[in-house]
């Protein structure tokens, strides 16, 4: 069944057409990726099929009981709202009375007006089937790395809002999901999490992302924007690959074939023809029909020429470096040698640690014990996680100018205008302001200033963070043969397995684990680590009663049982504790010696409390598991 029509929509920003008479349209069962080239439109082309912008020109025709959930790249919130009842907020019905019957059962009224409202709010639960509403947001919460459920939205991260956002946005039932960037800061085992779920997602699906991994494992179509045009293919993302190339060979042909008959007219014309007959001046019309009617070639190809300043053997040296912040241990007696050549990946859950080791490695941030030496020949290029607080009001050529006016790449001398339209900014946009980039465009230009500098070691933090998928493969190859050392903390599996020879992996407790290899070596080895010894055990030791070995029962320890009985009170008086140390900060905003002696406080709170979380969604999962063992 077809769930929406796109026919023949335009829309245009100012001057510049972002799509020009598309047509599109979603089916129940597909599962869609879009891709192509920040600022070519593909966040508005999400907006227009969510109705939360309409076209210039053409209709969007949607399904009469078409339900839709949105995720946008920056989603709204309310700052005073928690971040339970925000995950909770798609289902207004259902969410007010989930609400009521709760204040409800917490009113410390007594009586038969009391009951009765309980009795009757339950039975609206029930009707709503909302009562497993607050365990199943905290469940999708968790496995995004959200495991505090009562602070205001506020006080979260920008990264952190959006996975809440997100979780509101599964959480409702939707025949059309549509996710703008739904991977961008989420780590590697919520992106496994997220994979799973949208491969068995009922729904259509409608998602931007520049997970290759990701697009490969759970799309069947891909559809791309290139040049205001919209070019779809049926298949994951290697057909996509595929199909683009056989399109973009055949408009090659195409192309070449024009130009041949514009060259061959051209000369006829410059012979000296003269408009006497119908016959001439038929071919003098045909000529300017051929100049003037327009055909699409191949952009050229996005690339980034390696250059970087001279390293020496001595490079950055940490020795038995510690950490901590707070009680938290994030970094315990690690010691490493950076090679010149050196491709390192580093993996973990988000908030473990990655980007203070990184700033450990550059000397922004001195360890609590241990060494960091760094050679003096070393020149440091940090992308960091976001770039935000680029200079909205300078130009754009003007700001890639200030890193430098030349960058000499083997045997060539580009200039930063040059360096620019390498990296598709036209010489129109190059005078335009920051201001008028997308995000993505901004990440991009972010990029090229720090590879002005020539940097001899690139510590890369998130890079897939809002690039597109052109740029990140360009990056890549530039990697390839970058005479420097390459560090990156990454959750994009493909570009970890792309570039790396080695892995830094976050395993908890200030432990930092080294394995040999890419990301997909690393899992390989984890995998093996983690699972039981099969072989079989020695003959002494089994039963030789004619039934053959039993199995082992599945069952909670003593010390389970008892953690698994006490854990819910422990969470709930660890949230109060929360709650108070915040109405504590906030009352002494401006006492900075309080404030001093209070973050710490809070800190230890909220690491206790991630902890509670993680063993009570282990224990939860191992109970339902003895559930079904004994079934």
């Amino acid at each position: 069944m077809n769930l929406l029509t796109m026919d023949n929509v335009s829309k245009t920003y100012g001057v510049k057409t972002i799509l020009q008479e598309i047509s599109f349209g979603i089916d129940e069962d597909e599962k869609i990726g879009l891709v192509g080239i920040n600022g070519s439109g593909k966040s508005t082309f999400l907006k227009l099929i969510a109705g939360r912008e309409e076209p210039d020109r053409g209709q969007m025709v949607r399904n009469s009981n078409l339900r839709m959930e949105y995720l946008p790249q920056n989603p709204p919130y309310d700052p005073e709202a928690t971040v339970l009842d925000t995950a909770l907020s798609g289902d207004a019905q259902a969410m007010q009375v989930w609400r009521r019957y709760r204040e409800a059962l917490e009113s410390e009224a007594a009586g038969a007006a009391i009951a009765q409202q309980v009795a009757r709010l339950s039975q609206q639960m029930e009707a709503l089937d909302a009562w497993n509403l607050e365990s199943e947001a905290r469940g999708i919460l968790t496995r995004l790395g959200i495991k505090q459920f009562d602070v205001p939205m506020s006080r979260l991260s920008g990264g952190q809002r959006k996975r809440v956002g997100l979780a509101a946005a599964l959480m409702n039932p939707a025949d059309l999901l549509i996710l703008d960037e739904p991977t961008n800061h989420l780590d590697n085992q919520a992106i496994d999490w997220l994979e799973n779920y949208l491969q068995r997602f009922a729904g259509a699906l409608l998602m931007v992302t520049h997970d290759r991994y990701f697009l490969e494992r759970v799309t069947n179509r891909i559809i791309e924007i290139d040049g205001a045009n919209l070019y779809s293919y049926p298949g994951n993302y290697s057909l996509y690959l595929e199909r683009k190339l056989e399109r973009e060979s055949q408009e090659e042909a195409a192309a070449g074939k024009k130009q041949a008959l514009l060259r061959k007219e051209l000369a006829w014309i410059r012979r000296g023809a003269r408009a006497r007959s119908t016959k001439q001046k038929a071919r003098i019309q045909r000529f300017e029909q051929l100049k003037d009617e327009p055909f699409r070639t191949t952009a050229p190809p996005l690339q980034i020429s390696s250059a970087a300043s001279r390293l020496g053997k001595k490079t950055i040296v940490l020795k038995e470096v510690s950490h901590s912040f707070g009680p938290q241990t994030i970094i315990a007696d690690y010691s490493c040698t950076i090679a010149r050549d050196e491709r390192l990946g580093i993996v973990g859950p988000n908030g473990i640690g990655k980007s203070t080791l990184l700033h450990i490695m550059s000397g922004e941030i001195t360890p609590a014990t241990g060494n960091v030496e760094i050679g003096s020949t070393v020149k440091i290029g940090y992308f960091p996680q976001e770039s935000s607080h680029l200079p909205d009001d300078m130009r754009v050529i003007d700001y890639i100018r200030e890193a430098g006016e030349y960058l000499k790449t083997g045997q060539k001398l580009l200039s930063a205008s040059q360096m620019l339209e390498t990296f598709l900014f036209t010489p129109a946009a190059q005078w335009t302001t920051l201001s008028k980039l997308s995000g993505g465009e901004k990440r991009r230009l972010h990029l090229l200033r720090i590879l002005m500098g020539a940097p001899n070691v690139l510590l890369l933090d998130e890079p897939g963070n809002d690039l597109d998928i052109e740029t990140l493969t360009i990056l890549e190859d530039y990697l390839d043969d970058f005479p420097g050392a390459v560090i990156a903390v990454s959750h994009d599996r493909y570009f970890l397995d792309r570039i790396t020879r080695r892995i830094l992996a976050f395993e908890g407790a200030g432990k930092i684990s080294e394995y040999t290899g890419n990301y997909s070596d690393y899992l390989e080895h984890s995998v093996k680590a983690d699972k039981p010894d099969e072989s079989p055990a020695p003959e002494s030791k089994k039963k030789n009663d004619g039934s053959g070995e039993k199995e082992r029962p599945l069952k909670f320890t003593y010390n389970e049982q008892r953690e698994f009985q006490e854990i819910d009170d422990k969470i709930a008086d660890t949230e109060q504790e929360l709650k108070d140390i915040n109405v504590q900060i906030d009352q002494a905003a401006t006492d900075y010696l309080l404030l001093e002696k209070l973050m710490p406080t809070r800190q230890e709170i909220e690491q206790r409390l991630e902890y509670l979380l993680e063993r009570w969604t282990y224990l939860n999962e191992l109970a339902e598991q003895i559930e079904k063992h004994k079934k």
